[in-house]
């Protein structure tokens, strides 16, 4: 069947829940509180990187004194007031998408910037977690997106070539690290519109899952 000629690896922050923009909003008001200057160009950088890239990225424009932990722990306080309240918001489509490729017996993997054991417990809490045949973090590696070292894991952890394998995902360093992997980037932009740059590196870009669900419609049936 042509279904299992391929794989989809999904990135998660941003691509399937809908959290980039509540840790940029939690950081801009730590930033407020604080008079921190640029907080939101910077973070912006952010985006797609692990935790540790995070802190160079950070330190790269503040200073290697700025106090990086306190703010990030004043930041994760805030976003845990508010998923606690209101839950993770998944991204539309995301669980449509999800079924649609599990039921037609597509492996299923899951790349993520966010540590293993947060990456583990917000799919359990959503519901989606038994979706993944794979689930690696960013805690997991040494090298951060844009480098391809997590796709490249995760497709030999599935038992699948990168070539074969789709990448779905919403951010610069995530496109960059599909495509530095030799794989199938599909790009859903998020907080970042898609670039030149992004529609050279990608087969596709998307408005939405929707959209990723009508493709893998068409490559099936085709």
């Amino acid at each position: 069947m042509r279904q299992l000629d391929i794989a989809v690896i999904f990135d998660m922050d941003g691509t399937i829940f809908d959290t980039e923009r509540l840790v940029l909003d939690c950081w801009e008001q730590v930033g407020e509180r604080h008079g921190i200057p640029g907080i939101r160009e910077v973070f912006m950088r952010c985006i797609g990187t692990n935790k540790v890239r995070t802190e160079e990225i950070v330190h790269e424009r503040y200073g290697k004194d700025f106090p990086y932990q306190k703010f990030s722990e004043e930041s994760s306080v805030l976003f845990h007031e508010m998923t606690d309240e209101a839950g993770i918001p998944v991204k539309s489509g995301a669980v449509e998408l999800l079924k649609y490729l599990s039921e037609n017996q597509v492996p299923l993997g899951l790349a993520s910037s966010t540590r293993v054991a947060a990456v583990t417990q917000e799919l359990q809490a959503a519901g989606l977690y038994d979706y993944f045949q794979v689930v690696v973090g960013g805690d997991l590696l040494k090298n951060s997106k844009p480098a391809p070292d997590i796709y490249l894991m995760t497709c030999e952890r599935m038992g699948v070539s990168p070539e074969n394998t789709y990448a779905i995902e919403d951010s610069y360093n995530g496109i960059r690290s599909a495509h530095s992997a030799g794989m199938r980037p599909i790009m859903v932009p998020d907080l970042s519109p898609a670039t030149e740059e992004m529609r050279d590196l990608s087969v596709a870009v998307f408005n939405d899952l929707f959209q990723v669900k009508d493709y893998f419609k068409a490559y099936f049936k085709g």
